[in-house]
């Protein structure tokens, strides 16, 4: 029977007024919960948000790109190592890249839709005709698609996947033999407590006016609003594990490069006009054997401030989510780890500390969560 290790995120964030991630309108995005309306960050802005941070944790050269224009990065790499002209390295490509028989966009040498690989993926693939790339330079259509049927670009593609591939699943509807299951998913970060959307008036002057010309050189309006967010996000460690080839050690790494990413990471909607970086208030990481266990039932009742804020109330609900959750359920973690404030109160210090765990700095929260995961995928892996 398989193993399942599952790795829970659990965070609460309060940001300023803001417009982290919009609809077609302009309007920060919301959602109805528990009867009220709530601020939302979709799962997608924040997974690209924590895609975009990965390359400032490993090397970018090692990391997916996700693009329509696979044939002209495959036909760049072709003039760059094999020293041919454009038009040859772009037949090239082009011919090998034919045995995907991917649907072709509207515009020339792009893809009807977006593909999800690694760069060195590609770098495999010239591999496979570097040594000979002059003679088929000097091939016409014909010759050139029957001297490239033999290069195996669909297994190559579907092994040795970079961590960003692995974590977040790749899928193609053309192809599902390329498809691979994501081990990560990524819950739609809601606010604890019910919001409004308020709207910034502001004016633009134009510096060269007359001092007698007080007029405006452009009004407009921008949407924002403030909230203290629930975020969630849970990796399967054996799905990981499977998509990096059963490399216990590169899935340890790809949790840790993930811990760290989706934490600190930001959505950046509007952010010259907002400043809105902030970091968590509170980090929760469970390591489980069961489910994962979304928490934000917490805040179905809607917290409300009452003159103190609405981060306290936040905080202690998904303590007790989680403790109830535990007992009621017998969903009971591995391990419990965690970084916030500490109370400045003895009985709530003990309360928290009780459900979540003393804090312990963001970095310990990091290290503690993957030693356990190696330890646990070691011994399932026996």
């Amino acid at each position: 029977m398989r193993m399942c290790t599952y790795v829970d995120v659990h965070i609460l964030q309060t940001v300023p007024p803001s417009n982290l991630n919009r609809d077609d309108a302009g309007t920060p995005k919301q959602a109805t919960y528990g009867g009220v309306k709530r601020a939302r960050v979709s799962s997608q802005a924040w997974k690209r948000a924590t895609r975009t941070a990965f390359a400032g944790l490993v090397d970018p050269a090692t990391l997916g790109t996700r693009t329509k224009k696979i044939s002209a990065l495959l036909a760049e790499q072709i003039v760059a190592r094999g020293g041919l002209a454009p038009d040859a390295a772009v037949r090239i490509a082009t011919s090998v890249l034919a045995e995907l028989d991917i649907k072709p966009g509207k515009k020339a040498a792009e893809t009807a839709y977006l593909l999800f690989f690694g760069r060195p993926q590609l770098e495999r693939l010239i591999d496979l005709v570097e040594a000979d790339l002059p003679r088929l330079a000097g091939l016409d259509d014909a010759a050139l698609a029957e001297a490239v049927k033999g290069v195996s670009v669909r297994e190559t593609l579907g092994a040795g996947h970079p961590i960003d591939v692995a974590l977040f699943g790749r899928m193609v509807a053309d192809l599902p033999g390329l498809n691979v299951e994501a081990a990560t998913q990524v819950a739609h970060a809601l606010s604890t407590h019910a919001t409004e959307v308020e709207f910034d008036y502001y004016t633009a002057v134009d510096d060269e006016n007359p001092k007698e010309d007080t007029g405006a050189g452009m009004i407009g309006t921008v949407e924002f609003q403030s909230a203290t967010l629930y975020r969630f996000a849970t990796v399967g460690l054996h799905q990981l594990v499977d998509n990096l080839g059963g490399d216990v050690e590169a899935a340890v790494d790809a949790l840790r490069v993930f811990l760290t990413a989706f934490t600190t990471s930001m959505p950046t909607g509007h952010e010259n006009s907002f400043a809105h970086r902030t970091t968590p208030s509170l980090l929760t990481v469970t390591l489980r054997a069961d489910q994962p266990v979304n928490l934000v039932s917490a805040f179905e009742q809607p917290i409300r401030a009452n003159g103190h804020g609405v981060l306290a109330g936040s905080i202690d609900q998904l303590a007790n989510e989680l403790a109830s959750t535990t007992d009621l359920w017998g969903l009971r973690p591995e391990l419990v780890v965690s970084t916030y404030r500490t109370p400045d109160t003895a009985d709530r210090a003990t309360t928290l500390a009780t459900a979540l765990g003393a804090p312990v700095p963001f970095g310990q929260v990091v290290d503690t969560v993957t030693a356990a995961a190696r330890d646990r995928l070691t011994t399932t892996a026996r």
